[in-house]
């Protein structure tokens, strides 16, 4: 059956409740990093505890995912969509309500898995709504709510727990559920949704969830516990890998799979989830190192250094309305490689940076490397959906969300433990200049008056300050090669890519 596309009553309302519902999703992935010392505090327990907000939502989010495309084939597209909404603001207002860490965890865990959805199903309904000419524009949208939702995150999450109390980072995404659901039903109500009975997989089920969520916890905690020096995490390794070996095996001779692995046959599919589970990784990783360097060792607060990222979203704010218009008539690879260029080139620069980098200059870069940004997400998209139709949409989307956000997981874990591991090293070649054997050293210790401990201390202070510093610009030079390396994995994509995103068979009137 030819793929059809539905028009709502209005397609600028539709489209804006489908875009606000994905932008209070992706916002709320990071609104509460920030608030967790506060969070920490006011319930009463250590810091380390208190980090199970985050895992509890990343563990149960990246188990939904994959199990999008099922679920919107058993319960249709639009009907998942408004029912994930639903039941995200519902947790989101139990998680504000809650009275102890774990009734939080435990209703941060339902909202991350209500969340799973969310994002593949705005894709494949914006998809379904967009007249085939204009389906750039969808995907245009959607890449800058992925790329202004997080920036924006943190910088809301501080301005609320610190004007106001932290549960109101939850209670905010009430009003804003209730006016998606309504005005989305409102809009697609109409639109013909194919559901059909599947059968449950309850064996691949159990193995996804096994071994996604083992792998999530060893990720999220891995840094903390010294990685493989733990027992508990050697185990919840070895059962991670088990079980997701053994889950990959059973897919693929299911007759009836939780999820299909087989979309990988597609070329295009294969290459552009791998250059954008990549690229994602690296940009989540850019995200992760620069605030932390500037608040930790550069003294700036937490506002100073959102604001001191922010302007990477400046360009793709103002961009994406010419990509989503003019974006079809390049090369998809084109772009993308440009966009790799761009944010490559920015990583070396910030690898030439020093403890005296004023504000000015990091925000230029950020402001810079925010061309890159608005170049990659939309064309990288089109590129992995552009052979997939009707329900694979939904599949495929889910199936690379999930591995976005895995490979999210990978970069936050990878990096803080690169950085510091750099910072080690570079700190003991520091202080073997730092003896009685060095002239320099022993006039600096003469001049601060003397070997006393405490300006020793302040010695080992400036070194410390100077080895994250060298830490922070050998990690970005080894990002901007890995960008500039992505170039090649997207040429092996095969064009044209102007059909990507076909709405589900007989999606309309």
């Amino acid at each position: 059956m030819k793929d059809q596309t539905y028009t709502p009553p209005s397609l600028v309302i539709a489209t804006i409740g489908l875009a606000l519902a994905t932008f209070m999703q992706v916002l709320d992935s990071t609104i509460a990093n920030v608030a967790l010392p506060t969070i920490a505090g006011n319930l009463g327990v250590s810091s380390e505890q208190s980090t199970w907000v985050i895992t509890s939502f990343a563990v149960c989010n990246a188990i939904a995912l994959p199990l999008t495309g099922w679920f919107s084939r058993r319960f249709g597209q639009l009907r998942l969509f408004i029912i994930s909404v639903a039941l995200f603001t519902v947790t989101s207002a139990l998680c504000g309500m809650a009275t102890s860490m774990p009734e939080l965890i435990v209703f941060r865990a339902l909202q991350g898995f209500f969340a799973g959805p969310m994002f593949p199903m705005c894709q494949t309904l914006l998809l379904a709504i967009f007249p085939t000419t204009k389906r750039s524009v969808a995907l245009a949208l959607i890449s800058m709510v992925t790329v202004v939702a997080p920036i924006v995150g943190p910088i809301t999450g501080g301005w609320i727990t610190d004007n106001y109390s932290w549960p109101w980072i939850f209670f905010i995404n009430i009003p804003i559920g209730v006016f998606c659901c309504s005005v989305v039903w409102t809009q697609l109500k109409d639109r013909v949704d194919i559901t059909a009975k599947m059968p449950v997989d309850y064996i691949g089920i159990a193995l996804l969830v096994v071994g996604v969520g083992f792998l999530q916890v060893v990720l999220d905690l891995g840094n903390d516990a010294d990685w493989f020096s733990s027992t508990k995490i050697v185990v919840m390794a070895i059962v991670s890998g088990i079980a997701l070996i053994s889950f990959v095996i059973w897919e693929l001779t299911d007759d009836h799979p939780i999820v299909n692995l087989y979309l990988f046959k597609d070329r295009n599919y294969a290459f552009g989830t791998l250059a954008l589970v990549l690229s994602y990784s690296a940009f989540f990783a850019i995200n992760i190192i620069l605030p932390q360097w500037l608040q930790i060792y550069m003294g700036y607060t937490a506002i100073w250094a959102g604001l001191a990222s922010a302007p990477m979203g400046i360009i793709p704010f103002f961009l994406t309305p010419l990509m989503g218009r003019y974006a079809h008539k390049f090369d998809m690879r084109i772009l993308a490689s440009m966009s790799f260029v761009v944010i490559g080139t920015s990583c070396f620069m910030r690898s030439g940076f020093n403890t005296f980098v004023d504000f000015e200059t990091i925000a230029l870069v950020q402001l810079f490397m925010g061309l890159g940004v608005a170049l990659m997400f939309m064309p990288l998209t089109t590129i992995f959906l552009s052979n997939m139709h009707g329900h694979d949409i939904a599949e495929a989307s889910g199936l690379t969300t999930f591995l976005r956000v895995l490979g999210g997981s990978f970069a936050s874990s990878l990096t803080t433990w690169i950085w510091h591991r750099r910072a080690d090293f570079h700190h003991a070649t520091l202080t073997e200049h730092v003896s009685n054997y060095q002239p320099a050293a022993v006039d600096y210790l003469h001049k601060m008056g003397g070997e006393t401990q405490v300006n020793l201390a302040a010695v080992d202070h400036i070194i410390t300050v100077q080895s994250f510093m060298v830490s922070t610009a050998d990690y970005f030079y080894l990002l901007g090669c890995l960008f500039f390396i992505l170039i090649v994995f997207i040429w092996f994509t095969k064009g044209p890519f102007i059909k990507a995103g076909p709405a589900a068979p007989a999606a309309g009137h």
